[in-house]
């Protein structure tokens, strides 16, 4: 008997198996198309913005803060020297008023100290003009007195203490003070014709004016010369 022969089954396959979904991939390439669109079209700044932070960016801020502080660095510099010159000038004329006051101070003890002894040397004066020793004794002890009246004008020379010369000088109310007047043949008006007191200057400046008499100009022709005139004391200036 000849036995039939079956033949194996076939098996079949699903046509849709392995099968790709057009659809989808044609969706999906669309995207990446797009994306790709995008990137292509996107601007340097879209990128820089999206992307980490540039070290360029970092340093122009940096920059800028460090100029900032460099202009108020200078501004305060400027203030500071500023105040220190105000500070250096007044200092300067604080030392200079200080050593004017200090040089006035001293001038002033010293013509003080001056004035006061100033009647000493006036009676050495007198008593040089008055005295005429006669014996050998007397002659010894005038020239010790001579010696030691010349020992302080020496000095009075060396403080800078000079004597006026007021005779046939024209009367000047800033070094003279005229105690009298009289009429003068030799003399014009107005010119000291004896010096009753003598007057010292300090280092050019008037340390006791001299006591004057002053001449009033010839009298009357022919007329006998009135006696002196007195001036009272305040139409003299004072010391």
């Amino acid at each position: 008997m000849t036995g039939d022969i079956t033949p194996p089954q076939e098996e079949r396959i699903d046509p849709r198996e392995g099968a790709v979904d057009a659809a989808r991939v044609e969706a999906l390439l669309e995207t990446l198309q797009a994306t790709a669109d995008d990137e292509a079209n996107a601007t340097p700044a879209d990128q820089g913005s999206q992307a980490a932070p540039s070290p360029v960016g970092e340093a122009g801020e940096r920059l800028g803060q460090l100029e900032a502080e460099l202009a108020s660095l200078r501004s305060e510099n400027e203030s500071l020297r500023g105040q220190y010159m105000r500070i250096a000038a007044d200092f300067d004329n604080f030392r200079k008023r200080q050593s004017r006051d200090k040089e006035d101070q001293r001038l002033h003890i010293t013509c003080t100290t001056l004035t006061e002894i100033l009647p000493v040397v006036d009676n050495f004066d007198r008593a040089r003009q008055q005295l005429t020793p006669q014996s050998e004794e007397a002659q010894t002890l005038h020239r010790s007195y001579q010696n030691l009246y010349k020992q302080l004008v020496d000095v009075f020379k060396q403080l800078g203490v000079s004597p006026m010369r007021v005779e046939g000088e024209p009367f000047d109310p800033t070094l003279h003070e005229a105690v009298l007047r009289e009429p003068s043949q030799e003399h014009p008006e107005d010119v000291v014709i004896e010096e009753l007191q003598r007057g010292y200057h300090l280092d050019g400046r008037v340390l006791r004016h001299a006591l004057v008499k002053v001449s009033m100009g010839p009298g009357p022709a022919g007329g006998s010369s009135p006696a002196e005139a007195s001036i009272p004391p305040s139409e003299g200036p004072s010391d």
